[in-house]
């Protein structure tokens, strides 16, 4: 508002004393503060309710921000779990496609085949 100094205020209240008389100045005076306390309370009143509001579109603003990141957050987790759950049911496949005892797999035929034996008798041209 405005911000009257020391002397303007010696000013005004001496032309209050002029107008008003010793009588009706304290009465005066005590409507006066009254009034601008009054007036006081509801400028810090309504201060306050619009840092209020400026505070909550600033939470509502981050509320929005913060939910969008957890929607990217479980996109993500959820890809992820689906990677996983695929190699888990590849490797659940593979292990199932091997033979059943490990050594099976390990051991050559059980009936080896040979080469046929080279004749060993001469021929005859």
């Amino acid at each position: 508002m405005f911000d009257p100094g020391f002397w303007e205020m010696v000013v005004i209240a001496v032309l209050a004393l002029l107008i008003l008389g010793p009588e009706r100045l304290p009465v005066v005076a005590r409507k006066v503060g009254f009034w601008v306390g009054r007036a006081r309370r509801y400028i810090a009143s309504v201060r306050s309710d619009i840092e209020r509001e400026f505070r909550t579109d600033e939470l509502e603003r981050m509320l929005s921000e913060q939910s969008s990141e957890i929607k990217e957050l479980r996109n993500m987790l959820t890809s992820q779990k689906d990677q996983v759950v695929g190699a888990v049911k590849e490797t659940e496949y593979l292990l199932k496609a091997r033979p059943e005892t490990p050594d099976a797999a390990d051991k050559p035929d059980a009936t080896p085949q040979s080469k046929p034996a080279p004749d060993k008798t001469p021929r005859e041209d």
